[in-house]
């Protein structure tokens, strides 16, 4: 059962909460485009240092610099608010091994997702926020700066994208139910033999690579491709490289599972994503579970999907 977002913590508007996240992830933006050209970046972040001279390289002061915006401004926004922040560049400090957070609601964040893409240049890197309650994403914001791309996704209610101007545009999941005509999206780099040999195994359409999980996840809500796979064990993605994205497709009436259709579920004391994971558009989304566990029984015996 999905869980309802129209309760958020006490005190804490809706509206007035989508309108500080439209503020944060647009200065994101601006602050990680200013990073990638080298340039003065806005709201007082200092230009990088290559580490020639002695300082940070720009991936790493864009990911702080975009850390500290995310954090100060929904720390600001909402003094009062019953909710813990939670990001990629705060989990050493934060957590201890096998101890979820004290937190009912639990925002968690990735400033930068897609650290090879933004060095590169392509364009598909993305900005993660996810406000989580007991273990399971309500709000999901995806941010694609190069795209000028703002998705937005309240579980139980909708998901949509909008651009700088406020213009929103709606989901489009493409029209393919059959599994024989299913496009996959997947990694231009995270790809091992056990991978190669499940995508075969599923007997999909076709497939094409991008970036990171929330520009790959864009790719379905946008309905060029209808489905991503995550096959990992102890290197797997983080709670902080899925939960935003699945908040999104979630709300927009995709699925993002095990294949064994168990839900992920975050904040649990152990943030890796492994196992072997599923995002589709939601059409053929059992079918793809049922396949994807009969061929990793056979790839890989014992392995927990």
């Amino acid at each position: 059962m999905m869980p309802s977002s129209a309760v958020l913590p006490a005190g804490v508007d809706k509206e007035a909460l989508l309108t500080e996240l439209r503020r944060l992830s647009w200065g994101a933006a601006d602050i990680l485009r200013a990073y990638a050209r080298g340039e003065q970046p806005p709201h007082g972040f200092p230009k990088a240092l290559s580490v020639d001279d002695g300082g940070e390289g720009p991936v790493s002061a864009a990911d702080l610099a975009v850390n500290k915006w995310l954090l100060d401004g929904l720390s600001a926004a909402f003094p009062q608010a019953d909710w813990m922040l939670l990001s990629e560049e705060t989990a050493k400090e934060q957590l201890t091994e096998g101890q979820p957070l004290p937190a009912e609601w639990l925002w968690i964040l990735d400033p930068l997702d897609g650290t090879k893409d933004f060095l590169q240049g392509t364009g598909e890197y993305a900005v993660h926020l996810a406000l989580v309650r007991d273990k399971r994403p309500v709000i999901g914001v995806v941010l694609l700066p190069d795209a000028d791309e703002l998705w937005i996704g309240i579980v139980g209610e909708g998901a949509w994208c909008e651009d700088r101007q406020g213009e929103r545009s709606p989901v489009r999941f493409s029209d393919r139910t059959e599994v024989s005509d299913l496009i996959l999206v997947a990694s231009r780099s995270h790809r091992d033999d056990r991978l190669v040999k499940l995508i075969d195994a599923l007997n999909l359409g076709g497939s094409k690579a991008v970036g990171s999980v929330g520009f790959k996840v864009a790719t379905i809500l946008r309905g060029e491709t209808d489905l991503y796979v995550s096959l990992s064990g102890t290197s797997a993605p983080k709670d902080w490289d899925m939960a935003a994205p699945e908040a999104v497709l979630l709300a927009a009436g995709g699925r993002f599972t095990h294949a064994d259709q168990a839900d992920l579920t975050y904040n649990t004391g152990d943030v890796r994503q492994a196992g072997c994971l599923i995002a589709s558009h939601g059409k053929a989304h059992a079918e793809l579970g049922e396949r994807a566990t009969r061929a990793m029984a056979e790839i890989d015996p014992g392995f927990q999907v």
